[in-house]
């Protein structure tokens, strides 16, 4: 049962949780692949989705449980007392009716036989965790032991399967290896290389798919939350994540993006005042949030410029006048290359920056600074 008071690890701030989203966009190559083999009794015990954040693969776990959760393990039912069949339908898709008791009982987080595996709140910091340990996944052996006497299907969702320390992936492998009868364990991952390779072959992989502008922006309507003009300019800078997507329309990062465009387009001899604004617009513990924002805009600009070097400009824009810029700031692949590697050099300096709690604005200028350098020696005049 969830805890009103306690916020969720897994939950995107301004969006439902992904078991109370009934639609999924965009994967329906994902969702036949496991109808599919379930329809042809080629159940796999775990399920290892995978893909970029925040383009549905919680929100498809959820739907695999509440389908699997009201399927009858033994579909084979034959005749009835009068002669009729009751061998259920074969299941066309993973829709299961939102009034359905299962799907009333896993929105409330109170259905039996599903457990949730997830970073766990830390009482005495008054935080979520900063890893799944090995006593969460402990919780998983009294879990299996107290719901086999329910019979019929259990499963286990992971989220993230990326956020398990050490000891506790080596405690879940043990489960891999010998999985309970009629368990399904589905694990979410953004980073399935990072994961143990003996997980990794234990698991039959979904791969989820960035989504195109269309399904990105009927992702977003189910939200409630309103879109822009250009869902192809946000489903660029997203690329193809609707949580990615999300968080830059609520911290105004479309409007961000356009503006470190434009200061860039100021290369060589950056604008000095401006350049200044952008570094202190993110000083104070109060702008965290931006500052995580603006680290990630400028990555995500070098990373075009890398691109554009090597391989021209992008197809799309992720704001006006996005193609123009690129293409005098890297013209050629000599200078795609210089800039994968500035982006290299400018991601660690980020990191370290904010491990020593460095102060962002003297980050963010110093960031730009080297931008306006390394523009001065590539860029077209």
């Amino acid at each position: 049962m969830k805890d009103d008071n306690i916020p969720e690890a897994d939950r995107v701030e301004g969006a439902p949780h992904p078991r109370e989203t009934q639609i999924l966009f965009g994967q329906a190559s994902a969702e036949n692949e496991f109808l599919t083999a379930f329809n042809a009794g080629h159940l796999h015990h775990a399920w290892l989705i995978t893909g970029p954040q925040g383009i549905g693969k919680a929100t498809l776990a959820w739907r695999m449980a509440r389908f699997l959760l009201t399927q009858p393990v033994n579909a084979d039912a034959g005749g009835g007392l009068f002669g009729e069949d009751l061998t259920p339908a074969t299941p066309e898709n993973l829709d299961v009716d939102e009034f359905h008791p299962v799907a009333a009982r896993i929105a409330a987080l109170s259905e039996p036989r599903l457990k949730l595996l997830r970073r766990a709140w830390d009482h005495k910091k008054d935080k979520h965790k900063t890893v799944i340990t090995i006593d969460e996944v402990r919780e998983l052996k009294n879990f299996l032991m107290m719901s086999a006497a329910d019979g019929g299907r259990r499963v286990v969702i992971v989220d993230s399967a990326d956020e398990m320390n050490t000891s506790a992936s080596n405690a879940l492998l043990k489960l891999l290896e010998e999985p309970p009868a009629d368990v399904t364990l589905l694990l979410i991952s953004h980073q399935p290389s990072a994961l143990l390779p003996t997980i990794r072959s234990r698991c039959q992989t979904l791969r989820l798919h960035p989504l195109n502008p269309a399904d990105m922006a009927q992702a977003l309507t189910e939200t409630g939350t309103e879109i822009p003009a250009s869902t192809e300019a946000l489903a660029t800078l997203a690329g193809g994540s609707a949580g990615t997507a999300l968080r830059l329309l609520n911290l105004g990062g479309m409007e961000a993006y356009h503006n470190i465009v434009a200061l860039f387009g100021t290369c060589p001899g950056i604008d000095r005042p401006g350049i200044l604004r952008l570094a202190e617009s993110a000083a104070g513990v109060k702008n965290a949030d931006h500052f995580d924002l603006l680290l990630r805009l400028l990555d995500f600009f070098i990373a075009r410029l890398a691109r554009a070097g090597v391989a021209g400009p992008p197809a799309h824009e992720a704001c006006n006048g996005e193609a123009a810029t690129l293409t005098r700031l890297s013209p050629n692949p000599h200078a795609g290359r210089a800039w994968a590697e500035a982006q290299q050099e400018l991601g660690a300096r980020a990191r370290h920056g904010k491990a020593v709690n460095l102060d962002p604005a003297a980050l963010l200028l110093d960031m730009g600074l080297k931008i306006d350098a390394l523009a001065a020696k590539h860029a077209t005049r």
